[in-house]
């Protein structure tokens, strides 16, 4: 897993999972504790993602909410998309262009 960027913009590429957890999420609460206005998180490097992952991803979307930030994802893989929407998280997460619930594939 590598996370390039600023307080700004990050781009999250490789895998998001239990084993890189600690550093992403280390160095998402830096960025959003760092900057104002919008954090988005390019994720359309992001090979995938699991359940502790994810639940980075919530966690900085919560610390962006309690600093008066917003997080915003850009570039969401399908898969994952295909996630947010049977979690119904991507009804809480600010998704830019939103989700294509009709271009999904069906599981």
């Amino acid at each position: 897993m590598y996370i390039r960027g600023d307080h700004v913009e990050l781009v999250v590429g490789g895998r998001l999972d239990v084993r890189s957890a600690a550093d992403a999420r280390t160095v998402l609460h830096s960025a959003v504790d760092d900057g104002a206005g919008d954090l988005v998180l390019d994720l359309s490097e992001l090979d995938s993602w699991d359940a502790t992952g994810l639940g980075v991803i919530m966690g900085a979307h919560r610390r962006a909410g309690r600093c008066g930030r917003r997080l915003v994802l850009r570039g969401v893989p399908p898969q994952m998309q295909r996630l947010l929407v049977a979690t119904r998280l991507h009804r809480i997460l600010a998704i830019e262009g939103g989700i294509g619930l009709e271009s999904l594939p069906r599981v």
